[in-house]
Order: structure tokens, then sequence, then C-alpha cells
């Protein structure tokens, strides 16, 4: 496979679906749409066409559009009649919303896990952990949400409610997309992927107040650096 953080993407069949999912061809390339956004390769507030975005990704044009409707609707990217789709931006109150609701779901809710997950499942995560701060370290930002994603949506998955599940992973699509590109050229990124190891810690610790205070501190982590890159 191609290096993910080389400038030209690589063909939409050959990337890994975000957050482990091949359900679909059609899924594939939107995969490898917001691989891209990712990546930094397709901008915010930049116009694409379904033909160029097919030419560059060596697909038909057919897939890319019924792929670029799937990510109107969650909101990463707008119509444009007869020119294409347009990268959505993300205004910093925005963020700001997303972060506000991500806290009011996801501390309390990994906060009770503390006390009513099960170690052998809290355990099993640890592997995604090490490969956020893996691609955090190595600047791969696809591995980094691609890990990051079957984290925390496996953490929350543990709660045993899946409509809350996906209320977060649309959130989180929304807003993770944005600015890491940056954060790599900083050298920001690995202190908010050590937080990860360190939640899993205090989870299987049974620590609740440790546990809240990582998550209170990642989520602040994290929407500081969007607003500083």
């Amino acid at each position: 496979m191609a290096d993910r953080r080389s400038s030209a993407p690589s063909a939409a069949p050959d990337l890994p679906a975000l957050g482990g999912r091949r359900s679909s061809y059609r899924e594939r390339v939107a995969d490898a749409l917001r691989a891209a956004l990712i990546a930094g390769e397709l901008r915010p507030g930049e116009v694409y066409s379904a033909p160029t975005l097919a030419a560059r990704f060596g697909v038909s044009a057919t897939p890319v559009r019924e792929a670029m409707l799937d990510l109107a609707k969650e909101g990463l990217v707008d119509t444009v009649p007869n020119k294409g789709f347009r990268v959505t931006e993300v205004s910093e109150k925005q963020l700001d919303e997303y972060t506000h609701i991500r806290s009011l779901i996801e501390i309390p809710t990994v906060v009770r896990l503390a006390t009513t997950a099960d170690p052998v499942s809290l355990e099993a995560l640890r592997p995604a952990a090490r490969e956020i701060v893996t691609a955090a370290a190595e600047g791969d930002l696809i591995a980094y949400v691609e890990a990051d994603i079957r984290f925390h949506l496996g953490l929350l998955a543990l709660a045993g409610n899946s409509h809350l599940v996906e209320v977060v992973g649309d959130l989180r699509k929304r807003s993770r997309l944005y600015g890491l590109d940056a954060l790599v050229r900083a050298g920001r990124l690995e202190a908010s992927a050590r937080e990860h190891l360190e939640l899993l810690d205090a989870l299987l610790e049974r620590d609740e107040r440790a546990v809240h205070a990582v998550m209170t501190r990642h989520l602040g982590h994290v929407r500081g650096l969007w607003a500083a890159p």
C-alpha cells in the first residue's frame, strides 16, 4: 500500500474503510473521500466535480457522485448546482457546539463504564489505543482516525446503546476531519493520542474520578488544538 501521508490520494478500492466498514463499493469510495479530507487533500471551501474526483481516484463518476451525496447528508460537503460539491467549512462556533454535545454524552457514559464494563472488553480496546499513539507519532492521519473511531465508538458501545454510538459517530465525522494535518506539522497530536491509554487504565482501575478527569481533559485538549493549529 502506498504511504497514506502522500499528497496524491490512493485509489478508492485500496484505501481501508474508516471504522472498519467495507459493506459496499459506494461506502469504500466515501471512505476514500473522507481520507482525502483528513489528509488535507480536499480543502474546505473548494468545489470539486464528480468527474474530476473520479479521474483523481481512478474510479467511475457514478460511485463518486453517490458517495458525495452521502457526505452531503453528513454535512461534510454541500452540493453546488452544475459544478459539483463544496467541502464544508466548519466555524469555531460549530466546533464548540460539537464538543459541548460530545461532552454531555460521552463523559457521563464513559464514567459509568468504570463500574459496569467488563475488564476483558475494556482490555480488548488496548490495541486500538496503541495504534492511535503510533499513528500520531508517524503523522499517519488516516490510520489515526481509523484507530480513534474504533476506540471511542467501541468504548461507547460497551454501554449498550446503539443510538448513542450513532449520534457520537456522526458528531465525530463532522468535526474530527478538520485541523489534524496542521496538528501533525506542529507536533502536537501525540499528547492527545496518549490520553487514550490513560483513559483505558483509569477505567480498568475502576477510578470514576480519574475517568471523568481524563475525559474532560481529552475533549478540552482536542478542542484547544483545533482552535490553534
